[in-house]
């Protein structure tokens, strides 16, 4: 029997970010400890089910996409409390999500600024005002149609989907830094 060779792949955003791009960040924000670097730690991917919550046509296409688009299964998410004024009983099911991390995650990434945002119709670039306190981006899409993954009839139901990157970083600006390396097309600003 001759030795069978395993070959490793990692993706390529990862690879860059170790090679080239942890580096030039160091330098730039002046971090002299390289633990201290912004990471990208997961990509969460959600679908909220709003007033289609009792439509299994519409579920049932959000968890097509979700499956087609992030590779794994969706996550049912369940209310904890029941609110009048929504309609919305305690254990009902409001939405999806999936959580990327490691290579999906990085592949994820890489998908999103280089193929379904510049197709996206009159994309001038997403809000660099879109980062929580932690440094947490959040990215909102309306419509799913723009993933090559997913054919037309599997996009006649519309539903939005909702990207929140979680950076590790000390703040905010670290964090715009990092995504901003690693290929996310922020709006220019207007001066």
């Amino acid at each position: 029997m001759a030795d069978k060779k395993v070959v490793v792949t990692t993706a390529r955003l990862r690879n860059l970010y170790n090679d080239k791009l942890a580096a030039e960040l160091k330098k730039e924000l002046g971090i002299a400890n390289v633990n201290q670097l912004p990471r990208l730690e997961k990509i969460t991917v959600n679908v909220g089910l709003g007033k289609a919550k009792d439509d299994k046509k519409v579920i049932e296409a959000a968890k097509n996409t979700l499956t087609k688009i992030t590779g794994q299964k969706p996550m049912e998410t369940i209310a904890k409390l029941s609110i009048a004024g929504f309609k919305l009983r305690e254990g009902n099911m409001i939405g999806l999500k999936v959580t990327l991390r490691g290579d999906k995650m990085y592949e994820m990434l890489d998908r999103l600024v280089n193929i379904v945002l510049p197709r996206l119709r009159d994309f001038h670039g997403v809000k660099a005002t879109a980062f929580d306190k932690q440094g947490n981006f959040s990215l909102g899409m309306v419509d799913q149609s723009v993933f090559p993954e997913l054919t037309f009839d599997e996009t006649t139901t519309a539903h939005g989907l909702q990207f929140v990157f979680t950076v590790r970083a000390e703040n905010a600006e670290h964090s715009k830094a990092l995504l901003a390396k690693l290929g996310m097309p922020f709006e220019k600003e207007n001066k």
